[in-house]
């Protein structure tokens, strides 16, 4: 056994850790724990520890390692098949591991090449880095954790690296948890939709699975060339597999839906459709403000009528004391706002029923609202009769697309967390990285 591990110029390291004899015994003793001290420290395993030394330029450790004998058979870096061995590779390299202390730490190591029959000559797989990385594995797990947790600047500043290096870990980590899983395997239900990301009309389309409530893609743009493309990764096959699909009214999707998906199922979002109610309820109300206001007496009503919009927006259960006050006295002053307000919470409760009484009350409302001779209404109810089929097919099915919009909130709240992204690629990183399910613990910790 060799001496005891030593810091270059400084004392032994065993002088800090152990207190014991100089005898050759107890030197090659405390060198053997200390092997299995900064093994455990830096989380290694099937890995040998050299020796550790301290660069004075660089001003770190620099912790010598390399693979145990027998361990594993030499698989290549990118897709960890069995390969031949090629050469030494080009030498000793670093990776930047987890901080010890207050000193930065590298694992320093040869990094012999195979030749694999897919990719050709590589660097083989190591167990303490992946592929074309420059940090260990756990400084990517640790960076990619907080990027999902702090802003970008916390994230740099506590682990000392630069903000297109995050990105760059992001990416790789996410790249390497798409590479083991396929993300888009079992696809049955699906919901699309897009979000703002950035001013100057900047938009992501998003895509998640009803099943696994994950995100499966994402994608800066929302034409259609942009939604075909997802499509094409999907494949004619898995495209045929998709029964059920959950989107807004934009025709756009629609169509996209209908030419690459045959046996799916187009189902309206019913936010969106109440939605239209509630923007056709707000017609009549400015309709009546300035009905009012341009008659003689009636300007008082209209001040009044001012501070009724949230009124008249909320559902009737959620109405406190005061609101139900007002919605009284809307009855009273003005019937036809009112009963916009009562088709307004008709259609909604609607969509609270499922199969064949939502369908029967779904054709009863559209009747009462064409024969209503409130015009915004009336134009209402041919609107819905024309996108009949999808809001049947959310009240037979219960789909909506209450789960994708959580996950635009996310990802709103990530962009403003990091403070902004100079591309969307980076965003789509992060956004997988976090909705996709690629988010890794924190070294050495279990899954909170």
């Amino acid at each position: 056994m060799g001496p005891p591990l030593t810091i270059r110029g400084r004392t032994p390291l065993a002088s800090y850790v152990f207190e014991l004899s100089d005898g050759v015994e107890n030197r090659e003793a405390n060198g053997v724990r200390n092997l299995s001290v900064w093994r455990q420290l830096l989380g290694l395993v099937n890995v040998v520890v050299e020796g550790v030394d301290f660069d004075d330029h660089a001003d770190a450790l620099v912790v010598s390692v390399r693979p145990r004998k027998g361990a594993a058979k030499p698989r290549c870096g990118v897709c960890g098949r069995r390969c031949v061995r090629y050469d030494r590779g080009e030498g000793r390299r670093r990776w930047r591991s987890l901080d010890v202390g207050l000193l930065r730490c590298f694992l320093e190591a040869e990094a012999p090449r195979v030749r694999c029959g897919d990719h050709g000559v590589v660097v083989t797989q190591l167990a303490w880095a992946r592929h074309s990385a420059g940090h260990t594995r756990d400084f990517d797990d640790q960076v990619a954790w907080l990027a999902t947790h702090t802003s970008k600047t916390a994230v740099t500043q506590l682990m000392r690296v630069a903000w297109r290096t995050v990105g760059a870990i992001v990416t790789r980590v996410v790249g390497e948890g798409r590479a083991a899983h396929d993300p888009f395997a079992d696809l049955r239900r699906i919901g699309i939709d897009e979000i703002s990301y950035k001013r100057g009309l900047r938009f992501l389309s998003v895509v998640v699975d009803h099943d696994s409530r994950r995100l499966v893609w994402v994608a800066p743009g929302r034409d259609r060339a942009t939604l075909n493309s997802f499509f094409d990764l999907l494949g004619p096959t898995r495209c045929s597999a998709i029964s059920l699909v959950s989107a807004d009214a934009a025709q756009l999707i629609g169509e996209v839906v209908a030419d690459r998906c045959p046996n799916a199922t187009l189902c309206l979002d019913p936010f969106h459709v109440v939605r239209w109610a509630t923007d056709a309820l707000d017609v009549v109300r400015r309709a009546t403000w300035n009905g009012m206001r341009r008659s003689r007496g009636g300007r008082v009503l209209g001040r009044q009528l001012i501070g009724s919009r949230f009124v008249l927006w909320k559902a009737g259960e959620r109405l406190d004391e005061k609101g139900r006050r007002r919605l009284e006295w809307i009855a009273q002053v003005n019937g036809e706002l009112y009963r916009a307000y009562l088709l307004k919470e008709q259609l909604r409760l609607v969509f609270q029923l499922r199969g064949p009484e939502a369908l029967a009350e779904l054709d009863v409302w559209i009747e009462e609202a064409e024969h209503s001779g409130i015009a915004a209404f009336v134009d209402l109810a041919q609107l819905i009769v024309r996108h009949r089929a999808g809001i049947a097919a959310t009240l037979t099915h219960g789909l909506s697309n209450g789960l994708i919009e959580s996950v635009n909130t996310k990802l709103r709240l990530l962009a403003r967390m990091a403070f902004g992204f100079k591309n969307a690629d980076a965003l789509v990183a992060l956004a997988l990285l976090d909705r996709g399910g690629y988010r890794p613990n924190l070294p050495g910790r279990a899954a909170a």
